[in-house]
This record gives structure tokens, C-alpha cells and sequence, in this order.
């Protein structure tokens, strides 16, 4: 009889366990991470000093990445896992940016800085970024290429990063160049220097429902045989990836201009380009006519009303053209061949026929329907086309910038101010050792960024930069 309370109490710590195991287990799934953008100037003084009267130089952007605000470059489609239970979180961005100057009498760069593929890892209270980097060293002009360096540690300061929704919200979290980031950015600055804020938002997926073994196999799905790409025909779908032009965007919504731009009719917004989808028309032989859904309208001070619809694409002997109907205070919707570009050997893959990323050049009507702004021959945004010729064909993605992040409650407004205070210059922006942050005024900064987990989800358009150069 004595043994019976003892027996009583491991059955009963046995079925308290037995309850709560399961269920602990299912909450420490990770989810998957998939959708968003990161934002992050890498350090403004280094932009003002390749940019300035010392580099000579300029930056160019790869991997459909963005520029957003004055200074501040946009990555996109994160992809990664979050553990809300634990606050485990860790996300990876797609794009990068290049940084040329000090052109050499050869034609090559002394300095030749590329950061792409930024990865947020955040474990407790401690971040990382790492990224793709690959640098020429200033003394010995070695090129170095390195796979996710830890570039910058995050400071999290009091953020809880636990939580249960659809999206993570990280806004200005003050970075600081780690010894090996030092190392691959080419010696321009010592480990410790503070760089720009970074903020981020992604969506995250809500966990999936486990299925109950079933006794009962499930029958193997039948195959239907893929069909043959057809050399002639209607096209299944298709759609066009163009930017018009990065500066000209940049005009647009900088201090001159003061405007924005609208998308309508189906056009969509991929942060450094614009995809105009529901392409309908014929293939031939290399031979393309194709007629594409969606608009853009630019809008702001100075008499700017520039819209672009009805956008068409023909390529003829290797050669394409993009066509648009152009409405603005000189045109009256009239269609108009704004740029020309290269489309050799346009042959069919897997049922698709693409070009990528094709050097797109301003014809003389595209010059007068920029009221000329760019000469005949400028440079455009390059121009992305995809055609599907079966049903099975599936289209590229487009950059996913992920749900419109919901305000923080938290102004990020003292971090920003206290970043460019750190970013102390020589009045060139030349690269210099910024001064050290009291420990006290970094824990505020950290204090000031802010984290959201939230269920609503919405898409808009982005607004890009604030620069005044067209």
C-alpha cells in the first residue's frame, strides 16, 4: 500500500509529459521564411567618396537589387527559416552592388568592391550579416572573392524576436564592421567602424498541418507526357521585365521632381524593374510580335506627366524593339519605339524562349518621348523578356519584395540621425575611422529598433530613390 501515492504521481508526471512533449516538439518547428526586402546603404561616406572628385567612380546594381531613399540599396525574395518559440531567425537576400573608381589609363579599377547575397542570422540577443564579397586589395590589386563573410554584427539591444505571425519587421538595427568585413573591404576601413542601419521585413509562412498516417496507399500520380516546344505559333504566355531607366526613377522621386509613379491595368512593381505580364502574340522561327498587359505612369513637379501602356515587343532578325503608347505633354497616346535591343539565336528551352538583361538603347522617337531628357543612343534599363510556348512553361520570378511592412510604433528617426553623426567625413567622403559611439548611446540606438510580428499582409507600390540626377 505504501507504493500506491508513488505509483499514482509517475502516472500522473508520465501523462503530463506525455501531453506536453508533442506539443513542445511542434512549436520548435522553424517556418519557412519566404518573400521581402533589405535595406541598407553599406556605408554613405564610402558612397560619397567612390562617387566623389578623388574615385571618379560609380556603383551599378545586379541581381534585380534596387536603389531605395537617398543613399540605400534594396535587396529582395528573402528566403530562410524563423523560429518564434526562440526568436531563431535567419534570412537570406537576393542581388548586390558593384563599386568602381580610380579608372587606371589601362581602362581597369583600382578600386573594384562587389557585396551581393546579404544574409540576417539572429541567434538570442546577437545578429550577423554576411555577404557575397569580392574585392581588388589597394595596395597589390589581388581580386578576392569570398562566400558569405560575416561582414557586420547587428545590434539587437532589448528586441524580443520571439512571436507567432506571418512577418518579421526589423527597423535600423546599427551595424558595425567585423574583422573579417574589414578584411574584404579592401582595408578601407578597421573592424569596429559603424556602417549604415540595416532594416529588413519578411514574410513568413504559417506552419503546415500534418497529415495523419493512412493504412491506405495513396495512388502514384500519372505523368502526362511534357509536350514538344512547337517552332511556330500563339504564344502561351509571356511577360517583359523593363526599368525604363534607374536615374530617370531616381529623378522622378528625388528633390527636383518631388513625384511618384503609379502602376495599373496588371503591371507590376519588382523594386528595379516593372513586369508587364499577359503577353499574347506569335513565335516563328526567331521572329517574335508580342502585346503585353499593364502601365506606368511617372508624375511631378515641372510639367512631369509621362505614361507609358500598351507596351509591345517584335524581334526581327536578331533584333528587338520595345514599343509603347506614350501619353504626355507632347504625345497623345500614339504607340512609339522607345528603345532597341539584341535578341540573337531566339530559340526555344524547355518550351521558353528568353532574353535577359539585353543592353537596351534610346531610338530618336524614344528621345522625343522624354522630352529630351536622354539623347538618341543613351543607355536605357537593360530589357528581360520570357515567352512560354507550352502549357508547362513556367515564366521567371519576379523579385518578391514580400508583404508592405506595417509601421513599427518605434521612430527609427534617432538611429538614422545618430548613424550619419557617426559617418564623419573628411569633406570629400573619403573613407576615414569614424569616432567610437559611447556604450551608453549604442544601447540606445539598439533600443530604437524596432521588431513586429504581424498577421495583416498587404502589397503596394514601392517608392525608389531621392536622387536628382535623371
Amino acid at each position: 500500500m505504501p507504493t500506491r501515492p508513488h505509483a499514482l504521481v509517475a502516472v500522473v508526471c508520465a501523462a503530463v509529459l506525455g501531453a506536453l512533449l508533442p506539443a513542445a516538439t511542434a512549436h520548435a518547428e522553424a517556418r519557412t521564411v519566404q518573400g521581402g526586402r533589405l535595406d541598407w546603404g553599406i556605408k554613405s561616406s564610402f558612397q560619397r567618396y567612390v562617387t566623389g572628385p578623388v574615385a571618379k567612380g560609380s556603383h551599378s546594381l545586379t541581381g534585380g537589387a534596387a536603389t531605395v531613399g537617398g543613399s540605400g540599396f534594396r535587396f529582395h525574395s528573402a528566403t530562410g527559416t524563423y523560429d518564434g518559440d526562440t526568436g531563431t531567425f535567419r534570412a537570406a537576400f537576393s542581388g548586390g552592388v558593384r563599386f568602381t573608381g580610380h579608372r587606371t589609363e589601362a581602362g581597369t579599377y583600382q578600386l573594384d568592391l562587389t557585396l551581393s547575397r546579404p544574409t540576417v542570422s539572429i541567434a538570442g540577443s546577437t545578429g550577423t550579416l554576411y555577404v557575397d564579397v569580392t574585392s581588388k586589395a589597394k595596395d597589390t590589386g589581388t581580386v578576392t572573392t569570398s562566400r558569405q563573410v560575416p561582414f557586420a554584427s547587428l545590434s539587437l539591444g532589448g528586441i524580443d524576436m520571439r512571436g507567432g505571425g506571418t512577418s518579421v519587421v526589423l527597423n535600423d538595427l546599427p551595424a558595425t564592421l567585423t574583422t573579417r568585413g574589414a578584411r574584404s573591404f579592401a582595408g578601407y576601413y578597421t573592424a569596429g567602424t559603424a556602417l549604415d542601419p540595416v532594416s529588413l521585413s519578411a514574410d513568413v509562412l504559417r506552419a503546415e498541418k500534418r497529415e495523419r498516417p493512412s493504412s491506405t496507399p495513396k495512388p502514384t500520380p500519372t505523368k502526362a507526357p511534357k509536350p514538344e516546344a512547337t517552332s511556330d505559333g500563339e504564344l502561351v504566355d509571356a511577360a517583359v521585365d523593363w526599368g525604363v531607366r534607374r536615374t530617370f526613377r531616381e529623378y522622378v522621386t528625388g528633390d527636383i521632381a518631388k513625384g511618384e509613379w503609379t502602376l495599373s491595368s496588371g503591371a507590376l512593381d519588382g523594386g528595379a524593374l516593372f513586369r508587364f505580364p499577359g503577353g499574347k502574340g506569335t513565335y516563328r522561327s526567331g521572329d517574335l510580335t508580342a502585346s503585353f498587359k499593364g502601365a506606368v505612369r511617372f508624375t511631378g513637379a515641372h510639367g512631369l506627366d509621362l505614361n507609358l501602356s500598351g507596351v509591345r515587343v517584335t524581334v526581327e532578325d536578331d533584333e528587338g524593339t520595345l514599343y509603347a503608347d506614350v501619353r504626355s505633354p507632347g504625345h497623345s497616346g500614339e504607340k512609339v519605339p522607345l528603345v532597341t535591343f539584341t535578341a540573337k539565336d531566339l530559340k526555344p528551352k524547355n518550351g521558353l524562349v528568353a532574353v535577359v538583361e539585353a543592353p537596351a538603347k534610346l531610338t530618336a522617337e524614344g528621345a522625343e518621348a522624354f522630352a529630351g531628357m536622354y539623347p538618341e543612343g543613351t543607355g536605357m534599363d537593360p530589357v528581360t523578356l520570357a515567352v512560354a510556348l507550352t502549357e508547362d512553361a513556367e515564366l521567371p520570378a519576379l523579385p518578391d519584395l514580400g508583404s508592405t511592412p506595417s509601421p513599427s510604433g518605434a521612430s527609427p528617426e534617432p538611429v538614422a540621425k545618430a548613424a550619419a553623426k557617426a559617418d564623419t567625413g573628411d569633406g570629400t567622403g573619403a573613407p576615414v575611422l569614424p569616432l567610437a559611439l559611447a556604450a551608453g548611446s549604442l544601447s540606445a540606438l539598439a533600443a530604437a529598433a524596432a521588431f513586429t510580428v504581424r498577421r495583416r499582409r498587404a502589397r503596394r507600390a514601392d517608392t525608389t530613390p531621392n536622387r536628382t540626377d535623371p
